[in-house]
């Protein structure tokens, strides 16, 4: 297993002031970008003209989490912007394969993402066509939401198969993540933790930072 990265989540951020925002996640592994369309989750967030230009001023890699339908159609405009990683939701893909392939052709790693109730044993010969696998650990939508223990036999599994399979792929865990749910997230197996209100909400969120990390790391041992 790969080591543990935290990548804050912007949907904690001030969204007036999202360049200084950046700046104060400077440790970071990644910037978690919650693109919501209204559709797939009753909230809405941001889109492709914002992404760009977040991505153009971020010093850090991005890591879009795109919570929108026909997600076949719009996940790979968001890889040609240039971003690290796109995460489409399956529940939203016609074609998971195609469309994992689809980002990976334009430079861009594949990462899935399952809500809470989808189990993941339907998609566990897709692997290989994955960088990351994303369990939802609360229903997506909304920020600040209470982590969902029932998700950690799902992460227990998906890690299982990971090892098994011997694929570099990352776990990541969205949803509640803080200092007091980030060591069983861990200890399940997950090794990539987007924190939202854990990060943005504290005095100082790299040193927030820090500390997720560790707790992920000693837990992960």
């Amino acid at each position: 297993m790969s080591k543990c990265c935290i990548n804050p989540s912007i949907l904690s951020a001030d969204f007036v002031n999202l360049q200084a925002e950046l700046e104060r996640i400077s440790t970071a592994d990644a910037v978690h970008v919650d693109v919501m369309d209204n559709h797939f989750v009753p909230n809405l967030t941001i889109g492709l003209p914002v992404v760009q230009r977040i991505q153009e001023v971020s010093a850090l890699p991005l890591d879009a989490h795109l919570m929108i339908s026909d997600a076949d159609r719009w996940a790979p405009l968001y890889a040609e912007l240039g971003l690290a990683s796109v995460t489409f939701h399956v529940e939203a893909s016609a074609a998971p394969i195609k469309l994992a392939r689809d980002l990976r052709g334009r430079g861009a790693k594949a990462g899935m993402a399952l809500r809470p109730a989808t189990p993941v044993e339907p998609y566990l010969d897709m692997l290989s066509e994955l960088d990351m696998l994303l369990i939802m650990t609360v229903e997506p939508g909304f920020g600040g939401q209470k982590f969902l223990d029932v998700t950690l036999p799902k992460i227990r599994r998906a890690a299982e198969a990971v090892r098994g399979s011997n694929l570099p792929l990352a776990i990541q865990v969205d949803g509640g993540i803080s200092a007091a749910t980030i060591e069983r997230a861990a200890e399940a197996g997950a090794n990539v933790f987007v924190a939202g209100s854990a990060v943005y909400g504290a005095g100082d969120p790299n040193e927030a930072i820090s500390k997720l990390r560790h707790a992920a790391e000693a837990a992960a041992r």
